[in-house]
């Protein structure tokens, strides 16, 4: 993904209860007094969530056109399907701003697939075929523990949770993993690229334009991106904002009630150019983004230390980070599920 903004005026957003009616578009008229507690919701096994991130690591970089990319791929298919999600394969062939003509797929699992309301949850999956922001040899692989293997672990686990839950929700869950994400633009390439995003989110913009099914559609979405270190901060990103407040002060308000308002930030962040614009622009369908992204001494945001570095490893991943998120996702699922009238 890319940084739209670098330079950014922090203010704090007020803490509300907003309805799905706000979510759609419509101002809530509940106050906060009279606003219900919590649903019961299934509990996240952040243990799981790790062994799921860690599982992705062990298959090495998961970088298209690789025996390591098509094992992992292959291991997502299969554990989709093993906690009863329908899965479909959308194989692609995108060429990179680098010229590489790449053998992709999008993995789209779903939930209870005849259900009207539908939540998107989505994750890419693939790893970036270089360490460009490394000082030395650039051209290495990285693991990617965080960058991409984060989000797949804490929606496996959704999954997992889900289908293990005595109280499950009625409502429809797709999950995506996005392919060719992160075989963008790298930092010391001079040319001029004419291909969109400068070259990130290829396989979301290929999913956004070509559908798994046709007219799909979903009340809104979420994306994970770099959702495991240690420290992790989730500020609101600017263009999740745009499209969608209300959506992103529906997730920041029940991470707060769940007691993890240490991770997310009830204030405006930086923007960035990732899966979830593609998602807004091209298929309608509101997306929200929870990402790392943390401000410095400059006013700026930055990602995670390790961030497009050989050092994204499994050391960095932590699982209160991992339970905070997964949570959270959980607690929303079962909200929606608990308002359909």
């Amino acid at each position: 993904m890319q940084i739209l903004k670098n330079t950014i005026l922090l203010f704090s957003i007020s803490i509300s209860i907003i309805s799905c009616d706000f979510i759609r578009g419509k101002k809530a008229e509940t106050t906060e007094a009279e606003a219900p507690k919590l649903v019961a919701s299934t509990p996240f096994n952040a243990d799981s969530a790790y062994f799921f991130v860690e599982k992705q690591v062990k298959f090495g970089p998961r970088v298209p056109n690789t025996p390591a990319h098509a094992k992992c791929g292959d291991w997502m298919v299969s554990t989709l399907k093993k906690y009863g999600f329908e899965v479909i394969e959308q194989k692609f062939k995108p060429v990179t701003y680098d010229g590489k003509l790449l053998n992709a797929r999008n993995i789209i699992g779903s939930y209870n697939p005849t259900a009207t309301k539908r939540i998107l949850l989505a994750a890419h999956w693939d790893a970036r075929p270089f360490s460009d922001k490394d000082s030395t040899n650039k051209n290495v692989a990285i693991d990617a523990a965080n960058d991409g293997g984060s989000g797949v672990g804490v929606l496996l686990e959704v999954a997992r949770a889900i289908h293990s839950a005595q109280n499950k929700p009625n409502i429809g869950v797709d999950i995506i993993f996005f392919d060719a994400e992160d075989w963008g633009e790298r930092q010391d390439f001079t040319e001029k690229s004419n291909i969109p995003n400068n070259g990130y989110c290829l396989g979301s913009d290929y999913w956004s334009r070509n559908l798994h099914q046709p007219n799909y559609t979903a009340f809104y979405g979420i994306l994970l991106d770099m959702v495991g270190a240690k420290g992790a901060k989730f500020y609101h990103e600017i263009s999740s904002l745009n499209y969608a407040q209300g959506i992103v002060q529906n997730v920041w308000n029940t991470a707060e009630k769940l007691g993890f308002q240490n991770t997310f930030i009830q204030q405006q962040g930086g923007g960035i150019t990732d899966d979830h614009v593609p998602v807004n622009e091209n298929a309608k369908i509101l997306m929200i983004d929870i990402v790392d992204m943390k401000p410095n001494q400059k006013g700026e945001f930055n990602f995670f230390p390790q961030h497009h570095q050989k050092g994204d490893t499994m050391e960095n991943i932590d699982k209160n980070t991992l339970k905070a998120v997964g949570q959270t996702l959980l607690q929303v699922l079962y909200e929606e599920s608990s308002n359909i009238q």
